[in-house]
């Protein structure tokens, strides 16, 4: 009982999957709901977060930080899934949902904003933190340093005709008479959503004959174990793995001949185009009439304090807000100034929308 926050603690980094490691399974209350420390504040009440179980890490960080400061409130954080989050949201049974893709809102009626329509949960969206997708080989492949989207279309299309790494540049003697073994994440995910549209343009469109995982550490042993490998994961995995794993350059959709690697210069300036991705928390607007909840979400734009601000994620004359350092300190990436502002601009609004 009584976890201090990281910003008090001497570990000032956490990466996703120690952090995964630590809460055993995908629910995570734990850090939420037990704090007997902390600082007292005139707030109390109960604030449950559900969805995407890879966005978990950020917000406990976030609610974390926010009980130490208003030790009354209580914010268990649970990662049932992106979809199925949104069915307790659209339900009303949450205040918040994470999500790794957009709500699902085209006008069927089966979809998740057809579900809380029907419910009366109206919401808003922001953008709370940023992924990378990273495409790599096996350290022993010398003859590919990147790819063209051109190239990875043809790669991972529905009914690809390339087999080989020569069928990819069948012009180049180094591509080698070798076939490709391709890995990477199943349907049931976000980053599968995000690839597929990203790279195929559209959602869920992707050949067959690959090995498809849930679990990117299976992808990463795949590839690394296969000279001629191929394979797609967020851009964390990769730094964990970067001795067993060579990163693969991507050539961006905004400017057409140019590769960039999913560093984090490259992602949070949005460079590492179109395989950068925003992640998401959805707040229920008719849950803002409630105190508790409008300064949470408020939290999540205000600047860093204490000895958060000395953490060595913190970049020298750097000024951060909570959920980008929350981002950076789960291995994520943290917004850019100017897609933070205009998510908090849209915050702004929808809680003026309700105090008036």
């Amino acid at each position: 009982m009584g976890n201090e926050p990281a910003s008090r603690g001497d570990d000032t980094t956490l990466s996703r999957r120690r952090f995964t490691l630590g809460v055993a399974g995908t629910a995570l209350s734990g850090l939420a709901g037990c704090l007997v420390r902390g600082e007292s504040s005139d707030l109390s009440g109960e604030i449950r977060i559900d969805g995407s179980n890879t966005v978990l890490p950020h917000s406990a960080i976030v609610s974390e930080e926010f009980q130490w400061r208003n030790n009354r409130v209580i914010v268990p954080v649970r990662g049932s899934g992106t979809g199925a989050g949104f069915q307790r949201f659209c339900r009303g049974e949450t205040q918040v949902q994470n999500a790794s893709r957009q709500i699902i809102d085209e006008g069927d009626p089966t979809d998740e904003g057809s579900l809380c329509s029907a419910n009366g949960v109206d919401y808003v969206e922001l953008d709370v933190a940023l992924d990378g997708i990273a495409v790599f080989t096996h350290p022993d492949n010398t003859w590919c340093d990147e790819l063209s989207l051109e190239e990875l279309e043809r790669i991972w299309e529905p009914g690809s005709d390339v087999q080989t790494w020569s069928d990819v540049r069948p012009d180049d003697p180094d591509w080698p008479d070798e076939e490709i073994e391709l890995y990477g994440r199943d349907p049931a995910s976000g980053t599968f959503d995000f690839f597929t549209k990203a790279i195929t343009g559209e959602l869920g469109a992707i050949r067959s004959d690959y090995s498809a995982s849930a679990d990117t550490n299976v992808i990463v042993r795949g590839v690394r174990g296969s000279q001629y490998g191929l394979g797609f994961g967020g851009a964390g995995y990769y730094q964990e793995n970067e001795d067993d794993l060579k990163l693969i350059a991507v050539e961006s959709d905004e400017e057409p001949g140019e590769y960039y690697r999913p560093y984090q210069e490259h992602i949070e300036s949005e460079a590492y185009s179109p395989l950068t991705r925003p992640l998401y928390a959805y707040f229920r607007t008719g849950a803002f009439d409630r105190r508790e909840v409008r300064r949470f979400a408020e939290f999540y734009f205000e600047e860093i304090d204490g000895e958060a601000t000395e953490a060595d994620i913190v970049g020298d004359d750097e000024t951060l807000t909570w959920t980008q350092w929350s981002a950076r300190r789960a291995g994520f990436y943290a917004l850019g100034d100017g897609r933070l502002e205009e998510n908090h601009d849209r915050l702004r609004e929808a809680l003026e929308a309700v105090v008036e």
